[in-house]
């Protein structure tokens, strides 16, 4: 198996130097530059010669073969560059403020759309056109048509306008600093609770869905029937023959799912105010930060090119015959 990550590792080198070429390449082709953008700093009535000093401080001017071999050599060691912003802060440090915060909303949401999809869906595929599987049929046709934007403004007029159970944007009251311990703690969860739940409602639509099909495909096999012919236990049939196959699509989806623990949710962020990745990433492609926008590309597509290695090496755990072809693979 370490082999075989190795050289899957070896031939991500290039894939991700072809995904950064493409990126760059195409960002700089888009029309506008950060020069062009208003700020206090930079004002839109600025002279030639003011843009022309920022093209130069920024390396703008230089051919873009030129500026795409500066920017690799620079990440190469690490160095992410500065913004363009007027803070003009670290790429890096930028990232670290909103990072923590975007990996706790996403992986509380994962773990909670796992926890329940698995269940609902191997239920629903053992008890085809019960009363559990219309329902949760209704609730997939529900989860999949609603858009997220729709419901968390919903939730925030019922929740938090007329009820006032909850907060509706950010990530803490104007008085946090001024309550006890147990109250901030509160106060913090609160604000995570609406966001979670308008993140979770559509993940859990979808994963139940795939964990059903799965478990349908699965179940109708002639070994599960050879299983229930030797007289097992139904509970042993499912549990520990049927659903350990059926999870092999679940892993596949959640290794595509893990570059948005970086990435974060664009929409659930802007709604609720939340300074996570998703808003960072917003605000720079407004701004054309190309540092910002790079940083987080790399960051995302490192975390996509390590999502499908593991992916695939879990397939080694949850399904034992992929073991066996991978040694009878190498005789």
């Amino acid at each position: 198996m370490l082999p075989y990550a190795l050289r899957r590792l070896v031939l991500a080198l290039p894939l991700l130097l072809g995904i950064t070429l493409i990126s760059f390449c195409l960002m700089h082709l888009a029309p506008g530059e950060p020069t062009d953008m208003g700020s206090p700093d930079i004002p839109t009535t600025s002279d030639k010669e003011m843009r022309d000093r920022l093209r130069q401080e920024w390396g703008l001017d230089k051919p873009l073969h030129v500026q795409y071999w500066n920017w690799v050599t620079r990440i190469v060691q690490l160095d992410f560059g500065r913004s363009f912003s007027p803070d003009a802060r670290p790429v890096l440090q930028k990232i670290r403020e909103r990072l923590p915060i975007t990996l706790l909303l996403n992986l509380v949401e994962m773990m909670i759309i796992v926890a329940l999809a698995i269940p609902i869906g191997a239920v629903s595929a053992t008890r085809q056109y019960s009363k559990f599987d219309k329902i949760t049929t209704v609730f997939v046709f529900v989860g999949f048509a609603t858009p997220d934007f729709w419901l968390a403004l919903m939730l925030m007029i019922l929740f938090g306008v007329q009820l006032g159970w909850l907060p509706i944007s950010g990530l803490r009251s104007p008085t946090w600093e001024y309550l006890s311990f147990w109250r901030q703690q509160w106060d913090f969860f609160s604000h995570l609770i609406l966001p979670i739940v308008v993140a979770t409602f559509g993940g859990l639509a979808s994963f139940s869905r795939y964990m059903r099909q799965s478990m349908l495909e699965v179940v109708r096999q002639d070994y599960i029937q050879s299983a229930r012919a030797k007289g097992l236990a139904e509970s042993v049939v499912i549990g520990k023959h049927a659903l350990r196959n059926a999870l092999l699509p679940i892993v596949t989806i959640l290794g595509l799912s893990l570059p948005g623990l970086i990435g974060g949710s664009v929409i659930i962020e802007s709604i609720f105010a939340i300074p996570g990745m998703g808003q960072l990433m917003v605000q720079a492609v407004w701004e054309r930060d190309y540092p910002v926008m790079m940083g987080n590309l790399v960051i995302v597509s490192l975390l996509t090119l390590g999502a499908n290695l593991v992916a695939d090496l879990t397939y080694s755990l949850v399904d034992p015959r992929i073991r066996v072809a991978a040694r009878r693979s190498r005789r």
